[in-house]
């Protein structure tokens, strides 16, 4: 459990390191996807209950026993669903700036006017 913990904290500061430091608008946007993975990681953990049953299986209950969270699924379930918009938007925001400035470096855009 501790391994989830720690692996969605890596992936959250691996993402967060990419997008500060690279300047490749394309590891930009890996780098955002980096971190919306580890922002789902760490939801789908903190919802997990060892021993938990899934609140959709009534048969299976027994005295005593007790289900997972949903709510966190559920969130995490949207969240990929707006991650995958997320990055669709941004690499054809991309495009669209190769297209325009004819380079995907973030600093020569920034450079640019026009």
């Amino acid at each position: 459990m501790l391994l989830n913990y720690i692996g969605s904290f890596l992936l959250i500061i691996f993402g967060l390191y990419i997008i500060v430091v690279k300047k490749n608008l394309i590891k930009i946007v890996i780098g955002m996807s980096l971190m919306d993975s580890g922002i789902n990681l760490l939801l789908i953990s903190i919802g997990f209950r060892t021993g938990g049953t899934a609140p959709i299986f009534l048969s299976d209950l027994k005295k005593g026993a007790f289900f997972v969270d949903p709510v966190p699924q559920a969130l995490t379930l949207t969240s990929i669903v707006i991650g995958a918009c997320v990055s669709a938007l941004a690499l054809s925001l991309v495009i669209k700036i190769k297209e325009h400035y004819g380079s995907i470096d973030a600093d020569k855009v920034r450079r640019l006017n026009g």
